[in-house]
């Protein structure tokens, strides 16, 4: 491991999984990084997910079974700028009265690039070649993922408001539709749609 070829120097993630006792994330992280012949995860989403687990052992630690149940939903709150300032806050005192030191788990996240020199430097992990069929399909579920992220995020939004009497209280529809026009002839394509087709087929010298 790290420890011997680099004098006894230990990355950031290596030092967390110790903490954490998150030892059988490393194995984890570069078997989902590179797939192993099932679908890859974007270095973003391992952060994410590494992250979330640093909370989970946290909250764990401290006792606070009630709310680990929703890990995911508290670490986006406690991450995005987005997310309401009044629950960002009342969730911090949640964890702080539950006994997680709150501001040391978070210096304790990591972020992508974090993960990528974890794996690349330490675990010697590499992308295979991968052909163009693959890369298209991972990057229209990314951008799908997105937009789901950015609905829930409006829901939950609409919801804190209308609840704070901040906003009419109603039950609100969100839509999110991730759509493209080609600028040469102003075609109006669903982001699936025109990952799928390849992009659009108009004549590019002709519309000029």
């Amino acid at each position: 491991m790290a420890d011997d070829s680099r004098g006894g120097r230990r990355t950031k993630v290596e030092r967390v999984m110790d903490q954490y006792g998150l030892e059988e994330w490393g194995e984890r992280l570069e078997a989902e990084w590179i797939g192993d012949g099932t679908d890859r995860t974007s270095l973003r989403d391992l952060a994410t997910e590494f992250n979330e687990a640093v909370l989970r052992a946290a909250v764990r630690e401290a006792g606070g079974s009630a709310l680990d149940t929703d890990v995911g939903s508290l670490y986006r709150t406690l991450t995005d700028d987005d997310a309401s300032r009044s629950v960002a806050v009342r969730r911090r005192r949640e964890l702080e009265r539950a006994g997680v030191d709150v501001d040391a788990v978070e210096s304790d996240f990591v972020t992508h690039q974090t993960i990528y020199s974890y794996l690349t430097n330490v675990r010697d992990a590499s992308l295979p070649e991968e052909d163009t069929e693959d890369r298209i399909e991972r990057k229209k579920e990314t951008v799908q993922r997105l937009a789901g992220r950015t609905q829930v995020i409006t829901e939950s939004t609409l919801e804190e408001l209308g609840n704070a009497d901040e906003i009419t209280d109603r039950e609100y529809e969100v839509f999110v539709d991730v759509r493209t026009i080609c600028g040469n002839c102003g075609a109006d394509y669903g982001i699936a749609e025109l990952l799928e087709r390849g992009g659009c087929d108009c004549d590019a010298p002709d519309a000029a």
